[in-house]
């Protein structure tokens, strides 16, 4: 079983005198928003062994030990000339230290803002550092010619891609990546990873799509044969399609009519992680979100953001007992340029105490702002009950900006139009009445569904449509557990009304709900006709919707002389 392995090092050339080193891990590797789907992941390196030496993205902690293991069986240490670096984050400091302790003479090549961060993470060594700026290029001779490629964003501004024109390689860092753990190194059969891709895009690139789109012109200037990833397989068979759909995906975010300001600062990346799982609840509720990093960001640059935006949410971690600098600047641009019918949102994190977060709720309560959720305070790291807990805040706060809207929006005479009678016959479709309920660790999630179908016969199998915006879909993903309780007809209003009723970020949706456990660990309610253990074999996106194929694997009638309670509606264009 994959649960079983360990982690090792896969090593494979991909060019000519280049090989990738991809440290694995089939577990989930830490506590982040787009390792949630908890497929594993790898840390994709890469070394060129030309005249001179290259090494690229050396892996965190986590691998260091395997990592270095199996370097050193493809090269000696001491000859490594260049370590070039996509970004920088501290977990990379422990992989760093030991290089330098095999080969002193390393020259880091990285941005200016990557350079600054290597600093503070290697402060008692004396560094060889190469900055790009875009226009340097590094010659490692037998014609690799390396080309550097800023594509900075809020997340990570010191940002650059690499290409080499001899190999036609592009190291594109974080872009292009997914959070999978397999044998392939290429994306043969790339379809069975579409989903993994999507989800990748949605926590990590979506909040910062004008940055995406700004990176993809840049590097439309290379030619590419292969992606080399920061993390999942090398793009290769889907490298043109895979382009073409992040532009598509670019563009739905840049293209929604209400937007969030989502500003932040993060001193040791909990409050960053914070901000992409609140970002992540936006955008699953088809609100736009503007991520946007104080420590970066130019005034101009805040102030845009909050005038176009519908709505705005700061967060910030406490140190010494204080915000930093870069968020009381921001909040002073907020107070001057939010007008008031705009919605607010606080959260942070902290490790002894958390007088930023409770600065920024007063300056916001007493301007006048109304807020979106109940402030979010996070001690140390947050889990992934936390992470739910945030990802649900971000849907309902956009779920409150898009009601906001419509009841401003002119309401249009209904007539007898053609429109109106398709969703009155759009109506007349009725399905079972039933209760979706899903647990992962935790986590856990429920939902009233009727858009309900069996699909197949063998293997048994069902259809169930779930709004992009049901706190549920996350727990939805291929290989996931649900069961599906079907509701009896006269006993079915108790839970029913339960269900319907609006659930707050992180509540328990079965206190007061008799249950028991199902074989698969997902709740049966136990006062159901009967219930179907099922796995989530596919999805596919279908407009405001994800359409889930699930897999019976058991199943049992608990009333067998009930009859199943179905929901008759007036109009398709509402449940």
């Amino acid at each position: 079983m994959l649960e079983t392995k360990q982690r090792d090092v896969q090593v494979l050339p991909i060019g000519a005198e280049t090989t990738v080193l991809r440290s694995r891990t089939w577990d989930r590797l830490k506590f982040e928003i787009e390792y949630a789907l908890q497929r594993g992941t790898t840390a994709n390196s890469y070394l060129i062994q030309a005249d001179k030496i290259a090494l690229f993205d050396p892996p965190g902690e986590s691998f260091t030990e395997i990592f270095l293991a199996a370097l050193q069986r493809r090269i000696d240490p001491t000859s490594l000339d260049y370590v070039i670096l996509g970004h920088v984050n501290p977990n990379r400091g422990v992989t760093l230290k030991a290089l330098l302790e095999k080969a002193p003479q390393i020259t880091f090549v990285c941005s200016n803002p990557a350079a600054i961060a290597l600093r503070a993470i290697l402060p008692d060594h004396d560094l060889n550092i190469k900055v790009v700026r875009g226009e340097q290029t590094l010659d490692l001779g037998r014609g690799h010619h390396l080309q550097f490629i800023p594509t900075p964003s809020p997340r990570w501004p010191d940002a650059v891609c690499t290409h080499d024109p001899q190999t036609e390689i592009l190291f594109t860092d974080k872009l292009f990546g997914a959070h999978v753990c397999g044998d392939q190194v290429l994306d043969e059969g790339w379809a069975t990873i579409s989903e993994d891709r999507r989800y990748y895009f949605d926590c990590l690139m979506a909040p910062h799509a004008r940055y995406v789109e700004t990176a993809l012109d840049k590097l439309t200037d290379f030619q590419a044969r292969i992606y080399a990833t920061g993390h999942g397989p090398l793009v290769r068979y889907s490298l043109i399609l895979l382009t073409q759909y992040y532009r598509q995906w670019c563009e739905q975010q840049k293209s929604q009519d209400t937007t969030v300001a989502l500003i932040y600062a993060s001193a040791y990346g909990n409050t960053a992680t914070l901000a992409q799982a609140i970002a992540r609840g936006i955008t699953k509720a088809g609100v736009g979100v503007e991520s946007i990093n104080s420590e970066v960001a130019q005034p101009s640059e805040i102030r845009e953001a909050i005038e176009k935006s519908d709505g705005f949410i700061m967060g910030s971690p406490t140190l010494g007992g204080h915000a930093p600098t870069p968020i009381q600047t921001a909040l002073g641009l907020v107070l001057s340029t939010a007008t008031k019918t705009k919605l607010a949102g606080v959260f942070g994190s902290y490790g002894w105490s958390g007088e930023a977060i409770d600065l920024i709720e007063d300056k916001f309560r007493d301007a006048g702002y109304r807020f979106g959720f109940e402030t979010i305070r996070v001690k140390f790291k947050p889990t992934d009950v936390t992470l739910k807990f945030c990802e649900e805040a971000g849907t309902d706060f956009a779920q409150s900006l898009k009601k906001a809207k419509k009841s401003r929006t002119p309401k249009q005479p209904v007539g007898d139009s053609q429109a109106a009678r398709t969703e009155q016959a759009v109506g007349r479709l009725i399905g079972s009445l039933c209760i979706v309920t899903a647990k992962q660790g935790e986590v856990n999630g429920a939902m009233l569904a009727d858009w309900v179908s069996q699909a197949t016969f063998t293997p048994p199998g069902l259809t169930i449509a779930v709004a992009k915006d049901r706190a549920i879909e996350s727990l939805m993903h291929s290989g996931d557990k649900f069961v599906l309780n079907i509701l009896e007809e006269g006993k079915h209003l108790g839970l029913m009304k339960h269900f319907l009723k609006p659930f707050s970020p992180g509540e328990d949706r079965f206190a007061g709900v008799a249950t028991q456990e199902a074989e698969n660990g997902c709740p049966i309610l136990t006062d159901s006709l009967a219930y179907l253990e099922c796995t989530v074999e596919n999805r596919m996106e279908c407009g405001d919707h994800w359409l889930v194929y699930g897999v019976v694997k058991n199943g049992k009638v608990l009333q067998p002389e009930g009859v199943t309670a179905v929901h008759h509606r007036k109009s398709g264009t509402h449940y």
